[in-house]
C-alpha cells in the first residue's frame, strides 16, 4: 500500500497527467468558497430538469433505465439524422442555459451541473465529428445490445407495459436497418470493423432469430423472456388467461414480422461485405484519419488530453511498478518471485472446461463475496447501497469464451436488482481472482455505484444518467483497493490477484495504444497480454478484440484510478486531522459519474468546505 501511494505522489506521474490535461481539467484550481444551495441554483435545477425531459425524447431507452415510462414503446433513433437532430437540440439547450444563468451565481453543486451540461455538448460535438468511426455493431452493439436491454431493463408490471415491450420487439427490425445503414455509409468512407466482428455479428444475430417462435428448437432468447414476463403478469392476477394469450400472440407476430426480417437483412449485408473487412493489422492507423480518431476516442473516454504516446509510456511504467509489488508479495508467501507464485496458484487451481456444476459453484461463491464486502462497507462509507445485488451468467446470445465481466445498476425503485454478469464459456479462471472481480463489478464497485446514483437526491435528473468512463472505471479500480483496505481479500493469493488485475489494467494502456497508435497487429497484442498481463489465450484474444472495436475505452481504467488517488492524497494533505476517508468516499460516489475535470473541482470545493467547518 505504501509503495502504491508513494507512486501516485510522485512528481513525474503527477506532472504527466497535469501537463497533458486542459488547465481547468486536471490542474489544482483555487477552491471556491463553500456555498449553501441558493434560490438561483434551485431555479437552475428546475431548468435542467425540464431540459432533461426534452433530452429523454431523443433517448427513450435512457428513460427506461431510469425507471420512467416516457417513450416506453419506442427504441432510440439510431440514424445519423437522429444523432444530428439530438446534437442540434443540445446546442440550443446550452445556449439557453448560458443566456439564462450565470455560473458564478450558482452554488457549488450548481456549478458542477453547469459544467457538466456544457461539457456534454463538447463531447457530443466531438463524437458527431467522428460518428462513422463508432461501429454500430461493435462490442455490445445494436444487434445484441438491444435484446439485452429489453431482457434486462424493460420491466413489465402491467398489460400496458407488455404491449410496449411488444412494440419494441417489432421495432428491432427497423433499428437493425438504421444501424446497418450507418455501417454501410462508414464502409463507403473506408471505415469497416474487423473481420472477426463481422463473424461475431453474423453468429449472434443467427442465435437471436433461431428456435421458437421462428422455427423448430428451443425458445429463442427474446421469446423465452416474453413468455416469462407474461407468465409473471398472469401469476400476479394482472391479466386474464385470454389477455395473456393475446399478448403472446402479439409478441410472436412482432418477432416474426418485425424483428426477424431486419436481422436477416443485417446477416445478408454482413455476409456480403465481410470480404472487404480487415484482419491482422486492424487498429485505428489502418483507417483514414485514424490517428485523429484515436486521439478523439481517448479524449472522450478519459476526459483528458493525454496523447497515445504519453499513455503508452505511463502503461510501461505502471507495469514495471506493479510487477515489483507482486514480487514482494510473492516473497511474503514464501516464493522466489511473482512468476513462481503464479505458477503455483495455477498448479493448485488449473483452468478447467466449465461444467454446470462449476458454474453453479462459481456463482454461489461470487454472490457470497459480494455479501462479505457489503458487510464491511460501513468501515469506508456512510452512504450505503440499499438494493439487492446478484451475480448471474451472461445471456447465451452474447456469451463468449474469455469475455469480460460487466455490471448493471438497479432500477430506481429496486425492482430490478443490480447485477454482475459472468461469461462462463471456455475454461475457468483462478478462484483467487474472483474476490477482486466482485469488488470491481459489485460492491463497492459498479453495482453499488449504480445503486447510489439512482437514489441521488437534490441533483438535476440528468446526472443520474451521466456515464463517464474514466470516473466509472477509475472507481472500479479504486474499489479493488478499498476492498484491500477493508480487509475483504481472504488470503495472500487473493491480494496477489488484486495486483494481477491491476497489472492487467496497466498492460491495457500499452496494448490499446499499441494497437491504435503503434501499428501492432492483433497477434502482437494477444501475445503481450499473455506474456505481461498473464491472461490465457481465450481471454487475451477476447480482450484484444474488445480494444480493437472500442478504441480508448481500456485506457480509462488506470487514468481514472490514478486521478482519484491523487485527489485523495491532496485532500489528506490539505485537511490533515480534518480528513475523513468515509466522507471523501461518500462525496466521490455521491456526486454521480463526473468528467475528471469536474471531479477535480468538486473535490477542491469539498476540501474548502471541510476547512471552513
Amino acid at each position: 500500500m505504501g509503495t502504491m501511494i508513494q507512486l501516485f505522489r510522485s512528481a513525474a506521474l503527477a506532472a504527466l497527467l497535469l501537463s497533458a490535461a486542459p488547465a481547468q481539467a486536471l490542474g489544482a484550481p483555487q477552491p471556491a468558497p463553500a456555498q449553501a444551495p441558493t434560490a438561483e441554483t434551485q431555479r437552475f435545477n428546475a431548468f435542467l430538469d425540464a431540459e432533461f425531459v426534452q433530452a429523454l425524447a431523443f433517448s427513450p431507452q435512457t428513460a427506461t433505465t431510469l425507471g420512467r415510462r416516457d417513450g416506453y414503446d419506442r427504441l432510440n433513433d439510431l440514424s445519423e439524422a437522429g444523432e444530428l437532430k439530438a446534437l442540434e437540440w443540445r446546442r440550443g439547450s446550452v445556449a439557453r442555459m448560458k443566456q439564462g444563468f450565470q455560473r458564478d451565481k450558482l452554488s457549488g453543486e450548481g456549478r458542477i451541473s453547469f459544467d457538466m451540461w456544457s461539457q456534454e455538448l463538447d463531447r457530443a460535438e466531438l463524437a458527431y465529428r467522428f460518428r462513422r468511426y463508432d461501429f454500430p455493431f461493435g462490442g455490445g452493439g445494436a444487434h445484441s445490445g438491444l435484446p439485452s436491454f429489453l431482457i434486462g431493463s424493460h420491466l413489465v408490471d402491467s398489460a400496458a407495459d407488455m404491449r410496449a415491450y411488444n412494440a419494441r420487439l417489432s421495432a428491432l427490425g427497423s433499428a437493425m436497418d438504421q444501424a446497418r445503414a450507418r455501417a454501410s455509409q462508414a464502409a463507403k468512407d473506408g471505415i469497416r470493423m474487423p473481420r472477426f466482428q463481422y463473424e461475431r455479428v453474423i453468429a449472434e444475430s443467427r442465435k437471436l432469430i433461431s428456435g421458437q417462435p421462428f422455427g423448430d428448437g428451443p425458445d429463442s432468447p427474446l421469446w423465452n423472456d416474453t413468455k416469462a414476463k407474461v407468465a409473471k403478469l398472469q401469476a400476479a392476477g394482472k391479466v386474464t388467461p385470454a389477455e395473456a394469450e393475446s399478448l403472446l400472440n402479439d409478441a410472436q407476430a412482432a418477432l416474426r414480422t418485425g424483428m426477424k426480417p431486419g436481422y436477416e437483412r443485417l446477416i445478408a449485408w454482413a455476409e456480403g461485405d465481410i470480404g472487404q473487412a480487415p484482419s491482422g493489422k486492424v487498429g485505428a492507423l489502418t483507417l483514414p484519419e485514424g490517428l485523429d480518431w484515436y486521439q478523439a476516442a481517448i479524449t472522450l473516454q478519459t476526459t483528458t488530453t493525454l496523447t497515445p504516446d504519453q499513455i503508452h509510456a505511463l502503461g510501461l511504467s505502471e507495469v514495471k511498478r506493479i510487477q515489483g509489488e507482486q514480487d514482494a508479495l510473492a516473497k511474503t508467501a514464501g516464493f522466489k518471485d511473482a512468476d513462481t507464485y503464479y505458477a503455483e496458484l495455477l498448479r493448485l487451481d488449473p483452468p478447467q472446461p466449465y461444467t454446470d456444476e462449476s458454474r453453479a459453484e462459481i456463482l454461489t461463491y461470487s454472490n457470497s463475496l459480494i455479501a462479505t464486502a457489503r458487510e464491511k462497507l460501513p468501515t469506508m462509507f456512510n452512504n450505503l447501497p440499499a438494493y439487492r445485488m446478484e451475480v448471474i451468467r451472461e445471456p447465451s446470445f452474447s456469451e463468449v469464451a474469455g469475455g469480460a465481466a460487466h455490471a448493471s445498476g438497479p432500477s430506481p425503485d429496486g425492482a430490478r436488482p443490480g447485477r454482475v454478469y459472468l461469461h462462463m464459456l471456455g475454461r475457468t479462471q483462478l478462484r483467487a481472482s474472483l474476490a477482486d472481480l466482485m469488488c470491481h463489478e459489485g460492491a463497492p464497485g459498479h453495482v453499488m455505484q449504480g445503486d447510489i446514483r439512482v437514489r441521488q437526491q437534490g441533483a438535476p435528473q440528468f446526472r443520474l444518467a451521466a456515464r463517464n468512463a474514466a470516473f466509472n472505471e477509475g472507481w472500479g479500480l479504486y474499489s479493488e483497493l478499498l476492498c484491500k483496505e477493508m480487509g475483504v481479500y481472504p488470503d495472500i493469493a487473493s491480494d496477489f490477484m488484486r495486483l494481477d488485475a491491476e497489472l492487467f489494467r496497466a498492460a491495457r494502456l500499452v496494448t490499446d495504444t499499441g494497437l491504435h497508435a503503434k501499428g501492432w497487429t492483433e497477434d502482437q497484442a494477444i501475445a503481450y497480454l499473455q506474456a505481461t498481463g498473464r491472461r490465457g489465450p481465450e481471454q487475451a484474444r477476447a480482450e484484444t478484440r474488445r480494444y480493437i472495436v472500442n478504441p480508448g475505452q481500456a485506457t480509462a481504467y488506470k487514468i481514472g484510478m490514478i486521478r482519484i488517488l491523487q485527489l485523495r492524497d491532496q485532500a489528506r494533505t490539505a485537511l490533515g486531522p480534518k480528513f475523513d476517508l468515509k466522507a471523501f468516499n461518500d462525496v466521490l460516489i455521491g456526486s454521480g459519474s463526473l468528467p475528471l475535470s469536474v471531479l477535480d473541482r468538486r473535490i477542491q470545493d469539498w476540501i474548502a468546505e471541510r476547512k471552513a467547518s
